[in-house]
């Protein structure tokens, strides 16, 4: 896969951002690096047009999103909107997750990220059941479920 040209402001605020990455972050990156999922390269930090996604799998055209409580806001909720048809436009699904889901929830997490990544390499729909965790309530796995489902163009 041929690279875009990046910026020297951008590859430098990737780089500040791989270095500083959150605790969810850090979690999901702990799962995903090396080919531990599925046999797929994942990699975080990457600049895309002129947004930075915290993780990519190029061979599933997989981004996935971690949010904070930044993210709450309608404003930004705007701008996310933005940046995933920005993101789709380029044929890629966005799978987020905010970082609550992530620390109550990793399991699951972990397991939608799986499902999506069969479903970018596969073609077929992921399974909507998730593995549930004992310290997440049932609205955080209906979350989960509810993000891979946007990924398929369906609606929760």
């Amino acid at each position: 896969m041929p690279h875009a040209v990046v910026s020297g402001r951008q590859r430098s605020r990737a780089k500040q951002l791989r270095r500083a990455m959150t605790p969810a972050e850090t979690l999901v990156w702990r799962h995903v690096k090396a080919n531990r999922l599925e046999g797929v390269g994942v990699r975080r930090q990457v600049p895309i047009g002129n947004y930075i996604v915290d993780f990519v799998c190029f061979s599933a055209k997989l981004i996935i999103e971690l949010d904070g409580e930044s993210h709450n806001f309608e404003e930004t909720q705007k701008k996310d909107q933005r940046r995933d048809a920005f993101l789709r436009s380029e044929g890629f699904r966005v799978l987020r997750f905010t970082n609550e889901q992530v620390m109550s929830n990793l399991e699951g997490v972990v397991e939608a990220i799986r499902q999506a990544i069969r479903f970018g390499a596969s073609g077929s729909p992921p399974s909507p059941t998730l593995p549930h965790k004992g310290g997440g309530n049932s609205d955080t796995a209906a979350s989960i479920t509810a993000n891979i489902n946007t990924t398929r163009g369906a609606q929760p």
